[in-house]
């Protein structure tokens, strides 16, 4: 969960010795905290308010989540720092930004989770309790990622970012749209990365990612755990505001993702993908999986992902959605070329005005396309389905 700046500004600049703490600079493209309106989350949750609260699915979900999968898949070797240590030039500043920002949304989604846990306690003690361990996994991550920044003779303040870092305010149906979309995109970013260094193992320079395979299905459980709490919500689900939300939260991450990438396209590289074919892959993924209902007839029936919740959502298949988001990227980076001249700060924002315009214009334009009518909750095939 997270929208210019250049890389350079995603953290501060000054390195310190083995064992110093870096403390990360806010930016639009930085992970961001959140919170939410708790009361509000308290009473959609509440079992005595609200009667007809079906808690089968959690109940189910919980006993998953006490499983806990992974609870000793993240252990260190050797190998980090071996593979840190061979790192040099760009591409080891390249991977201390990877670990940052990875730790920082990781951090972030631990942080709302904790709370949320603590908070829905009284009201509804399962959905409360699979928060909690949420924020188990959350924390788990973001400390293996804080480990592998010390391989770098770095790492985050996290106690500092905590109470430094400013939050960002999304009422709970926002954070359940948002947060569902992160969760399975970054199923989709994981995955897909593990299967391409799998294949192509002389990319393989930091064994962070040999944990991806894992670490992916603890993001698919949080997105499941969210498409049931909106479930719980049918009426975030089931009218023309709907619509309209998920439509644009869609193209708010994906949007997103896709400057953040192209800012970043070194890394990538650096691991053998193509920055824009790779996002493509896990927007259109993260949409959209096509699977056989009959390889008789060849049919094919779309097993959406996010449309399997959602009521409406982007036709990112479509060319022009692509010819959008690399036009947006062009004007980004005419931004970024302006942030970095020497002009005073009135000249400098006098050049960017009709860059932003031009820049919301075509955010606009993607928005207005024509949307794909998703289907509703109701119906058996938008359960929960492994797509692994």
């Amino acid at each position: 969960m997270s929208a210019t700046s250049s890389p350079s500004e995603s953290a501060t600049v000054s390195r310190k010795k083995k064992g110093g703490k870096k403390e990360i600079q806010e930016s639009l493209l930085t992970p961001r905290f959140y919170t939410t309106d708790f009361d509000e989350m308290e009473q959609l949750f509440n079992t005595e308010i609200n009667k007809n609260l079906s808690m089968a699915e959690f109940e189910a979900l919980l006993q998953e989540f006490k499983t806990d999968f992974n609870q000793t898949h993240f252990v260190r070797n050797k190998e980090f720092k071996e593979a840190a240590d061979k790192l040099q030039g760009p591409l080891r500043q390249i991977f201390v930004e990877f670990l940052e920002r990875s730790c920082t949304a990781e951090f972030s989604g631990f942080l709302l989770y904790k709370e949320l846990g603590r908070r829905l306690k009284k009201t509804n003690p399962v959905v409360a309790e699979i928060f909690s361990l949420m924020s188990r996994d959350e924390a788990r991550h973001a400390g293996f990622l804080n480990k592998g920044l010390s391989d770098f003779n770095l790492a985050l303040d996290l106690g500092f970012l905590t109470k430094a870092r400013k939050y960002t305010f999304f009422k709970p149906k926002f954070i359940f749209y948002a947060t569902y979309l992160s969760e399975k995109i970054g199923y989709w970013r994981y995955i897909t990365i593990y299967r391409h260094l799998k294949e192509n193992p002389e990319y393989q320079c930091y064994p962070i990612f040999k944990y991806f395979e894992n670490w992916c299905q603890d993001e698919n459980r949080h997105g499941d755990f969210f498409s049931a709490l909106m479930k719980a919500q049918p009426q975030f689900l089931n009218d023309w505001q709907a619509k309209l939300w998920s439509r644009f939260f869609c193209l708010s991450v994906y949007v997103t993702m896709y400057l953040n990438d192209c800012q970043r396209t070194a890394f990538y590289e650096g691991i053998g993908l193509d920055t824009k074919e790779f996002d493509m892959h896990v927007i259109i993924e993260t949409l959209s999986k096509h699977i056989s209902i009959n390889p008789l007839k060849k049919a094919n029936k779309r097993n959406r992902t996010t449309a399997r919740i959602f009521p409406a959502v982007l036709d990112v298949e479509n060319p022009e959605f692509k010819r959008k988001l690399d036009r947006m990227v062009e004007i980004n980076q005419q931004l970024i070329a302006v942030g970095e001249t020497e002009d005073i700060p009135f000249v400098k924002n006098l050049k960017r005005i009709p860059l932003i315009a031009a820049l919301a214009s075509e955010i606009l334009a993607a928005y207005l396309m024509k949307p794909v009518e998703s289907g509703s909750v109701d119906l058996a095939e938008f359960e929960p389905q492994l797509v692994y």
